[in-house]
């Protein structure tokens, strides 16, 4: 039987990764993202094994959320696994000096973005009785840290709905993963600074980070755990990161 599986963010970081690892599990794939042509090159890999259907969509606008996800045909609207990866952080400021245009781009991609996007697929789950729904978190929504106010209370909401989604969804027979990763060598932290690769990179000097495929590694344990097993919630850091803001560097 076709399983399938929605996967947002898709384009890079752990939602590329996620889709690959999903892909060597058997699951027919919805990729979507902003960048069509990375979202090509993706479907192009990994169509050799499984099939693809690629949504190109900005999680926040909701019409556009809507009207890609009502497009898919009949056959692909039985989704069984969603993953919501697509989200970032903008920005590094006291709360005083925050960019409002920063702080609405992360509320607006990692809260309403994950919520339009679960609230379209979540009905048919109900009705199947059958689901796995993974929010990616972080450690900044378990621990704030200085300069990053908005990002860490946008990521504290994603613990917050993974749970309240625990509590309603679960009696449906709909499983709930929440996942916070720590130091993840991907695109984030480019797109923080804005586009300063420099400063990105220093990110990530004098330890070994996680890499995105750690993270689909941990989808994938849970999505092949029995099916009487839950993964609630877990927390990933690189072997030198005790804090989010604690890293033992070389």
């Amino acid at each position: 039987m076709t399983k399938i599986a929605l996967v947002t963010g898709a384009s890079s970081g752990i939602g590329k990764a996620t889709a690959i690892k999903l892909a060597e599990n058997g699951y027919d794939l919805i990729i979507c993202g902003r960048r069509e042509e990375k979202l090509e090159a993706l479907k192009n890999q990994v169509s050799k094994t499984v099939q693809v259907i690629t949504l190109i969509f900005d999680v926040r606008n909701r019409k556009e959320v809507d009207l890609q996800l009502n497009s898919l045909p009949s056959e692909w609207k039985n989704i069984e696994v969603v993953v919501n990866s697509a989200g970032n952080a903008h920005g590094l400021s006291s709360i005083d000096a925050g960019d409002l245009d920063d702080w609405d781009a992360m509320i607006d991609s990692n809260v309403k973005g994950l919520l339009y996007v679960s609230r379209m697929v979540i009905p048919t789950m109900m009705e199947r009785r059958k689901g796995h729904i993974f929010n990616l978190s972080s450690v900044a929504g378990k621990q704030t840290y200085a300069n990053g106010a908005v990002y860490c209370a946008s990521k504290k909401a994603v613990e917050a709905i993974s749970e309240g989604m625990r509590l309603d969804l679960t009696e449906h027979g709909i499983k709930i993963t929440n996942i916070a990763p720590g130091a993840v060598e991907t695109e984030f932290s480019e797109v923080r600074f804005k586009g300063d690769k420099e400063r990105a990179k220093k990110v990530y000097e004098g330890f070994e980070p996680l890499q995105p495929e750690d993270i689909a590694d941990v989808i994938a344990y849970a999505l092949n755990a029995p099916e009487r097993v839950t993964i609630g919630d877990v927390v990933l850091y690189a072997k030198s990161q005790s804090a989010p803001t604690t890293i033992y560097r070389k």
